[in-house]
């Protein structure tokens, strides 16, 4: 397998674990505005909601495709392609729920893009 097929898998598996955060986020949104009676009933309501569920198999996904690129390339170079991750539920936030994107925000982004992009050239 070429390091450029290694370096697609763990986008991918990157990108599934940030739909991931935000199929929870959205689920755990809908859970909050039906307002459970009990904390046990609020935890059972929220298991099966339909982007819980989503979310987890995402989750999952990810996981399988993470550990079959831990068996391929160096964990030292996969890791830091992870904080890609930050970068995908930041601007996923921003641009699908509404969240805020400050200066400052935009700013560690750049950052964590940046440093991705040179660690990827070693």
């Amino acid at each position: 397998m070429t390091r450029n097929s290694v370096i697609g898998l763990i986008l991918a598996s990157v990108a599934l674990n940030a739909l991931a955060q935000i199929l929870l986020r959205i689920g755990a949104r809908s859970a909050v505005q039906s307002g459970s009676a009990s904390v046990l009933a609020g935890f059972a309501e929220l298991a099966f909601r339909p982007a819980i569920l989503a979310g987890l198999a995402c989750y999952g996904f990810s996981l399988l495709t993470w550990l079959y690129v831990l068996g391929r390339i160096e964990v030292s170079f996969a890791y830091p392609f992870l904080a890609l991750g930050f970068v995908l539920v930041a601007l996923a936030g921003w641009q699908w729920l509404g969240e805020p994107m400050s200066p400052a925000r935009a700013t560690g982004i750049g950052i964590i893009l940046v440093g991705v992009f040179v660690l990827a050239r070693s």
